[in-house]
């Protein structure tokens, strides 16, 4: 399968943040990958620990919601313009119980092809770095459902936050 991750936006403060998360997603990869030649389980600490990242990110953002358990003050909070743009984001749902989100781009699968995972290990990276979202989601005590993914084949990534 030829994983299609293609970008069509294009602007100096996105190119920017794409290559921070490249660079981040390059760590996670590599650690992973050490992690497996150690012997270890890489998968269950990688886990544990970008988890433990959303679950701080999502107290921050439930922090900044005057009344988190609406959807649209989450949805506020946690996706500012230029994070829109870096994941080629579109907001297909917004209300107080619901947020559904489709991102056409992720730069964390492109560093991982840079790095020449195949497309199985992509989508495992995929799904380990996704347990953030899944721990800002557990902070706001609410769901999240994944559906689709880039790295899994589909032409978007779905992602869809509900109470």
């Amino acid at each position: 399968m030829a994983l299609k991750n293609v970008s069509t936006v294009y602007d100096e403060k996105v190119n920017i943040n794409r290559k921070a998360i490249e660079h981040r997603a390059t760590w996670m990869g590599l650690t992973y990958e050490e992690g497996l030649k150690a012997g270890v389980d890489a998968e269950a600490i990688a886990r544990a620990a970008i988890k433990h990242t959303g679950n701080i990110h999502g107290s921050n953002i439930k922090a900044a919601c005057e009344n988190p358990d609406d959807l649209r003050q989450f949805e506020g909070a946690f996706l500012d313009d230029l994070g829109k743009s870096t994941f080629q984001m579109d907001v297909q749902e917004c209300t107080k119980d619901d947020v559904k989100i489709e991102f056409h781009y992720c730069p964390l699968l492109n560093a991982w092809k840079k790095l020449g995972f195949d497309d199985e290990t992509c989508a495992k990276l995929c799904d380990i770095a996704m347990d953030g979202d899944r721990g800002i989601a557990e902070a706001m005590g609410i769901k999240l459902e994944l559906t689709d993914t880039i790295a899994s084949g589909y032409p978007v990534c779905k992602l869809h936050f509900h109470k």
